[in-house]
């Protein structure tokens, strides 16, 4: 294993309470801020300014763009799942967690590339067991597939789409699971893919590569790590914020984007709440979009 220190930029100056769900999709990283409910994109040019796509009025945890359907994205948002159109405005599907007797909302969420999107939920006061992951089928059906979860974070698929991770924020523990690309269905149960000690911080946003490692962003450790499938530490990347929470290897240059959060921050500087620029080895690929696969 390698530890370094990185050279990171800040592309976007840390205003955000708590950026997260950072996506490359079609030729620009789009990511929201959560808390305040904002969708935002950054064109991949040097110098490029983030615009903001959206605005709800209820917390908003990850996108995934809709297949066939340019400026159309499905969220994890508010107490469900809604699709955004054009102008912003949600059309839910369904909102789980209205049902949940804790006071809950959505958390991250991504597609998959058979044309699913799994996301996952959480309790607002983080209640032990209150938390969910949820997949949305292409024609709009949520199920939800796994409860009993505390903070259900970072969704990440390998390129074939059979395995799935997962995080458990809360409890400090990386998931695994199979995956039918058929039918969705989990094919076993999650196994635990990688425990986190004491110091360590949480597992948040993760993001597979194009050699299959996994890279997941620390909450409370001012660190992203990468694993190899078999679960080896193969590098720690300290990076100058206390709360990163999603990573994105462009597809396109050998750069890790990471957003990180003011939230929970005693003495936040411009890297907390931002959007930061990191060297790396590998490079990732494009988000997957949502819905039927043409």
């Amino acid at each position: 294993m390698t530890s370094t220190a990185a050279t990171a930029a800040v592309l976007v100056d840390g205003g955000y309470e708590l950026a997260e769900g950072g996506r490359w999709a079609d030729g620009r990283y789009v990511y929201v801020d959560i808390l305040s409910g904002r969708l935002f994109e950054l064109p991949g040019t040097v110098g490029a300014v983030p615009r903001q796509l959206a605005r709800l009025d209820v917390p908003l945890g990850a996108v995934a763009p809709v297949a066939g359907r340019p400026g159309a994205w499905i969220a994890a948002a508010g107490t469900g799942i809604a699709l955004l159109t054009d102008d912003g405005a949600p059309q839910w599907l369904d909102r789980p967690e209205d049902r949940n007797p804790v006071p809950s909302r959505m958390n991250d969420g991504v597609a998959d590339p058979a044309g699913r999107f799994w996301a996952g939920s959480m309790a607002y006061d983080a209640t032990p067991g209150a938390g969910s992951l949820y997949r949305t089928d292409p024609d709009g059906t949520v199920v939800r597939v796994l409860d009993g979860l505390t903070i259900a974070n970072g969704p990440a698929f390998t390129a074939d789409g059979t395995t799935m991770y997962f995080a458990d924020t809360a409890v400090g523990t990386v998931l695994r699971c199979r995956v039918d690309p058929v039918s969705g269905d989990l094919t076993g149960g999650p196994e635990t893919f990688a425990r986190l000690g004491e110091g360590e911080g949480g597992p948040d946003g993760m993001a597979v590569d194009v050699e299959g490692c996994l890279w997941v962003a620390l909450w409370g450790a001012g660190a992203v790590r990468r694993y190899h499938p078999d679960g080896r530490v193969l590098e720690t990347v300290t990076v100058p914020a206390p709360n990163p929470t999603s990573v994105c290897l462009r597809p396109d240059d050998h750069r890790l984007l990471v957003t990180t959060a003011r939230y929970g921050v005693q003495r936040p500087t411009a890297a907390s709440g931002a959007v930061l620029a990191i060297p790396a080895p590998v490079r990732g690929t494009p988000a997957c979009s949502w819905g039927p696969q043409g």
